[in-house]
């Protein structure tokens, strides 16, 4: 946990993206830092883009050439016209993606909300690449709704209404103008909103934002995305590749006693408690994770 004065978070992006075909449309990606035989991957989720990283990256590319991409239908990657944005065609995206900018080299994941889902993924299938994950705010299996702080069950149970969830997250657009802003300790600035807000200003640009609460694993369902995630949690409790683990109190996924749990139950992971935070830690910890990072890299690539 840090203390001492609160740094700033400067709202402009540093980057220039770069843009790549994949498949019938084009990611757009941040690329910077040294080129080496390995990179470090940055992996947003819903219904933000490399944008997230923008004041995690600067601390780790001196360490490491860093890739942000965003997420097909996120950010400034293309939106694809019929395309339901299932996990699945997410994954496809991302695959295709990895093997076009980093078809041989080793990775470190750095993942959050639905990009750890794609990102562990990832690893579990090709963990002879991997050096390192690190992790934060992740996608986990629930039993039920009752696993969820009962204010989230209740913002989240109406996104899953076949009608209701629409007109909320795509004609309403509250999942990018209330629980985005709503999980973040310290107020957004308009600037920043507006970052959050460009790639969705056409309620026919959400259709990503709204399928993905729809995708959350909740009592076996949906099936595909349930077995999913069960497969990369148990490979994650097995694996021993140097792991990084962040959470914040009270949080919304991870809470201290699920963080407490899994640090009995992960390998070879080193735990980081940065305080006060909801869901988008990097928010209001980006300089911190930045750090530990740098730091514990080095560890994760001595280890190939």
């Amino acid at each position: 946990m840090t203390t001492g004065p609160p740094e700033l978070i400067p709202a402009d992006f540093p980057f220039t993206m770069r843009r790549i075909q994949v498949l019938d449309s084009h990611i757009a990606y941040v690329d910077v830092g040294n080129s080496t035989a390995s990179a470090t991957v940055f992996l947003h989720g819903n219904p933000t883009s490399s944008y997230l990283w923008r004041n995690v990256i600067p601390h780790v590319s001196s360490k490491s050439r860093c890739i942000a991409p965003d997420l097909i239908g996120f950010g400034d990657s293309g939106k694809v016209p019929g395309l339901a944005y299932r996990v699945a065609d997410q994954q496809r995206y991302l695959d295709a993606f990895l093997d076009a900018v980093l078809p041989t080299e080793t990775i470190t994941l750095v993942l959050h909300d639905w990009g750890s889902a794609l990102g562990f993924d990832w690893a579990r299938r090709h963990q002879g690449r991997v050096v390192g994950l690190c992790f934060m705010e992740f996608v986990v299996p629930a039993d039920s709704w009752d696993v969820f702080p009962p204010e989230v069950a209740a913002n989240f149970r109406p996104f899953r209404d076949p009608k209701l969830g629409r007109q909320l997250l795509i004609d309403q657009n509250i999942f990018v103008e209330k629980v985005l802003p709503g999980s973040v300790i310290r107020k957004l600035t308009e600037v920043e909103m507006a970052h959050y807000r460009q790639p969705f200003l056409d309620p026919a640009s959400r259709e990503p934002v709204w399928r993905f609460p729809n995708e959350i694993p909740i009592a076996g369902e949906p099936a595909d995305v349930w077995d999913k995630v069960q497969l990369y949690m148990a490979w994650l409790f097995e694996t021993n590749i140097p792991k990084l683990f962040f959470w914040v109190s009270p949080g919304v996924i991870i809470t201290p006693d699920t963080a407490e749990k899994f640090m009995q139950k992960l390998r070879n992971t080193r735990g980081v408690y940065l305080g006060a935070g909801r869901h988008y830690v990097q928010e209001d910890h980006p300089h911190a994770i930045g750090r530990e990072i740098a730091q514990w890299l080095p560890e994760s690539l001595n280890q190939e």
